[in-house]
């Protein structure tokens, strides 16, 4: 059983800046539905009344409540919480809770009752405005309240969702372990790898310079991309999967499963 860290009356973090559109995240959803659903219909101890937790919705509970739609078609009775700092958001936001859907004002430190866990956060567009510094003390205190086998979801998004790249962590009993580092792309705006470097999480997106790994990595692809460019007369998508096969073959653990490729999705396990 998970211990639960004494609770704060004062949210831990800043307010984001808040915007954000009808179905940005749900790419998001989709990708943890076909990762692992079974995270989402977990029954078994404490994960049988845990909690998907939404940090930082923004100023409307649009993406709350389309996850919970979402994720309800394999769980209806998924507790949901949407957590803002902002006591404003929250209060526009409770008009749309109920027994199953919680909003509630709070920030790294989950304003959790003490009866309540969480097996899965998704905490988009937040960490990015603050300091590098700010990135692994956030990450710890989340990992408090997530069960041993939980995951977090976390990463920046374009303004519409149709890029974005995420960190993907799973709990441990002794912390996070970083699971992979997940870059997804519709496709809308065509296929440039730079875009990617543009939305990286906070731990990331300062280090893509020579002697650092993640530097590597979008070189290679950069590589990758422009050796399959043949790919590109099938489509996107086929350059895509082309580009990561051959990143694979340069040494990264790319997952080359099609189920992936062929969605846009590129996870480089971690």
């Amino acid at each position: 059983m998970n211990a639960q860290p004494t609770a704060s009356k004062k949210p831990i973090g800043l307010p984001t800046r808040g915007k954000t559109a009808s179905n940005r995240l749900r790419r998001v959803d989709n990708f943890i539905l076909l990762y692992e659903p079974s995270l989402l219909t977990r029954a078994d101890g404490l994960f049988q009344r845990s909690m998907f937790i939404d940090l930082g919705y923004g100023f409307d509970a649009r993406t709350t409540l389309e996850s919970a739609e979402r994720f309800r078609r394999v769980n209806p009775s998924l507790p949901i919480l949407g957590v803002e700092i902002d006591k404003e958001r929250v209060e526009a936001a409770l008009p749309h809770a109920n027994e199953i859907t919680h909003f509630r004002v709070g920030g790294f430190n989950l304003p959790l009752q003490p009866d309540e866990s969480v097996r899965l956060i998704r905490a988009f567009n937040v960490l990015r405005q603050y300091e590098e510094k700010d990135f692994f003390p956030a990450y710890q205190r989340l990992a408090q309240y997530v069960l041993t086998g939980g995951l977090m979801i976390e990463g920046t998004s374009n303004p519409f969702g149709s890029i974005w790249a995420a960190n993907l962590v799973r709990k441990a009993a002794d912390g996070w372990v970083n699971e992979a580092l997940v870059f997804s792309t519709n496709f809308h705006i065509g296929f440039d790898i730079t875009d990617f470097q543009a939305v990286l999480p906070k731990n990331y997106i300062h280090h893509v310079v020579q002697g650092e790994l993640i530097y590597d990595f979008f070189e290679a692809w950069k590589r990758s991309a422009a050796e399959t460019i043949s790919a590109k007369v099938f489509g996107l998508k086929q350059w895509f999967g082309a580009s990561a096969e051959s990143l694979a073959a340069k040494g990264f653990k790319i997952d080359l499963h099609k189920k992936w490729l062929a969605k846009g999705w590129l996870i480089w396990n971690r």
